[in-house]
């Protein structure tokens, strides 16, 4: 686990539990979850393999022994995280079984939550912008998670019975990104505190 004293959280963070002693953690597992923490607190570019092989308790070779680049590490820590985001739609299903409305709701609620635990906001939108130009392999990766949360929502927008579920499942989206990017720049108290309350009203304008 890394040594950092970084306090930053993410919905997509792949930090292993504390509780685990460190000495138990698989030498993989330590990569990818310090590499997780640091690449969110510094930035891809902003640090090599060398300090995340040292955070993690290791050393290159045995980095380099289960990556083969620096940037296949970066498409694996944005694989998982990837996948940690997708859970919200089984998490739904089971919380709101065959009650699309009431997953609707909740999809805002957990999202609200969502976005006061991540004040780094979203490690795959943050990673699209710092890796844009350059052709890396993590661009497709995180293009086909953004499409897949859209359309999911999509989805959704469409079983609740939304006149407009594509609009509305667009505008959700919008005003999710939109918040993650305004508590970055303004502050928790700025104005993605009224994130809910957006789209709820959006909502509600689509049953009206």
């Amino acid at each position: 686990m890394s040594r950092t004293t970084s306090a930053k959280k993410s919905e997509t963070s792949n930090e292993i539990p504390a509780a685990v002693p460190e000495d138990r953690i698989p030498p993989r597992e330590r990569i990818v979850s310090t590499a997780s923490e640091l690449f969110r607190e510094r930035g891809i570019r902003g640090i090599g393999v060398d300090a995340i092989a040292d955070a993690a308790l290791t050393n290159k070779m045995t980095l380099y022994r289960h990556f083969g680049s620096k940037d296949e590490l970066v498409c694996e820590t944005l694989r998982r995280a990837s996948e940690k985001a997708g859970a919200i739609w089984r998490d739904l299903e089971s919380a709101y079984p065959d009650n699309p409305r009431a997953q609707l709701d909740a999809w805002v609620e957990m999202r609200a939550q969502c976005l006061n635990g991540e004040p780094a906001g979203c490690d795959l939108a943050n990673a699209a912008i710092e890796l844009k130009g350059e052709g890396h392999p993590a661009h497709e990766m995180i293009e086909r998670h953004k499409a897949e949360q859209r359309d999911s929502l999509a989805a959704l927008c469409s079983a609740a019975g939304a006149r407009e579920p594509q609009l509305l499942a667009d505008t959700l989206t919008l005003l999710l990104e939109g918040a993650r990017v305004s508590r970055q720049a303004m502050g928790a108290a700025g104005c993605c505190g009224h994130f809910a309350k957006a789209c709820h009203a959006a909502i509600a304008s689509s049953f009206a």
